[in-house]
C-alpha cells in the first residue's frame, strides 16, 4: 500500500512527491507525459525565481530529472476512478487497481466540457478507458472521441479487438493511428439511446456504434473522486489545502487561479506536508490501540 498517490506529474506532483521521498513516505505519482503538460509548450517562463529565461520544456525535464534523482516513482497511466475503502482509498488505475492512504490531486486544468448524453450514458456505452472496457466491445464497432494525440494509443488497441473502430480528432494533427481504423474529422454532437448507447451524433452525419470512448488527458474531478467539493471546475480547499474528505488534498491549477508555477509548487509542498502529518497521526492513533 501507498502512503501517498499523487495524481499529476506536472510542478504540483513533482514537488510533493520530492518532499514526500524527504520524508519517508511510499510516494508514487500518476500522470500524463511530460510533454502534454501546458507549461512545456511555453517558449519563456521569466517569473519562476532562480530559472530567468527558461523555456517550458527544459523547466519541464528540469523538475523531472530532479524527481528521478530523487528516486520518486512515477508511472505513465490515468487515473479512471478513487474509490473510499474506510481510512484508505483504492485507486483504478487503467484496470490496475492501488491502495493508498492519501492522495494528493495536482490533475492540472481538466476540460469540463461535457458531451450531452455522456454523463447519461457513462458505463452503459460510454468509457472514459480503452484498456478497462475495451474487451466488452470485442466483435462490435465503437467510436474513440480524443482530445490530444494520447489517444491514439487508446484507439489503436481497440482496433485490435474491436470489428469498427472510428475516430474522432479534437485536434490538429495525427501522428500513429491504426491503419484499420476511420477518421472522422467532424464536431461530436451527442450521444444517442435507449437504455444503452446506440450511436454517436456528429455535426454532418451519424455513427451507429454500441460504444463511445472519450479519451480526455484527464478525468473531469467530478467522476474522479465521488463526494469531492468543487468549485466550478476547481477543486475546494483550505489554506492546508485540504479537501472536504479526509486524507485527500489538491494543489497546482485543479485548485483555480492564479495558474502560475509559483503557486503549484508551493501548493504541492503544502499539500504533501499536510499528508505527512496526516499519516503520523494515523500511525501514533494506531499504536494507541
Amino acid at each position: 500500500m501507498l502512503d501517498i498517490a499523487i495524481i499529476g506529474a506536472g510542478p504540483a506532483g513533482l514537488s510533493a512527491a520530492i518532499t514526500g521521498v524527504i520524508r519517508n513516505k511510499k510516494v508514487k505519482v500518476f500522470g500524463n507525459p511530460m510533454t502534454t503538460s501546458y507549461i512545456y509548450k511555453a517558449e519563456c517562463v521569466d517569473n519562476y525565481i532562480g530559472m530567468p529565461g527558461v523555456t517550458g520544456k527544459e523547466m519541464m525535464e528540469t523538475f523531472t530529472n530532479h524527481a528521478k534523482e530523487m528516486e520518486v516513482e512515477i508511472q505513465q497511466a490515468k487515473v479512471i476512478e478513487i474509490f473510499p475503502m474506510g481510512q484508505s482509498y483504492m485507486l483504478n488505475v487503467e484496470n490496475e487497481f492501488i491502495e493508498a492512504k492519501t492522495v494528493i490531486l495536482a490533475n492540472g486544468i481538466t476540460k469540463t466540457a461535457v458531451l450531452p448524453g455522456e454523463n447519461e450514458f457513462l458505463g452503459r456505452g460510454v468509457s472514459y478507458c480503452a484498456t478497462c472496457d475495451g474487451p466488452l466491445y470485442r466483435g462490435k464497432a465503437v467510436v474513440v472521441i480524443g482530445d490530444s494525440a494520447h489517444a491514439e494509443e487508446d484507439a489503436n488497441y481497440l482496433a485490435e479487438v474491436c470489428e469498427q473502430v472510428y475516430y474522432v480528432p479534437l485536434y490538429k494533427e495525427i501522428e500513429h493511428l491504426d491503419e484499420r481504423i476511420e477518421i472522422i474529422r467532424q464536431k461530436p454532437k451527442q450521444i444517442i439511446g435507449e437504455t444503452v448507447v446506440a450511436g454517436l451524433e456528429l455535426a454532418e452525419s451519424t455513427l451507429e456504434v454500441s460504444g463511445v470512448f472519450i479519451i480526455k488527458e484527464s478525468i473531469p474531478n467530478s467522476k474522479l473522486l465521488a463526494g469531492l467539493e468543487t468549485d466550478g471546475s476547481a477543486i475546494r480547499v483550505n489554506r492546508m489545502m485540504e479537501t472536504n474528505l479526509p486524507g485527500v488534498y489538491a494543489a497546482g491549477d485543479c485548485t483555480g487561479k492564479p495558474f502560475q508555477v509559483a503557486k503549484a509548487v508551493g501548493e504541492g509542498n503544502t499539500a504533501v506536508l499536510q499528508a505527512v502529518s496526516y499519516l503520523n497521526a494515523l500511525n501514533r492513533a494506531e499504536k494507541n490501540k
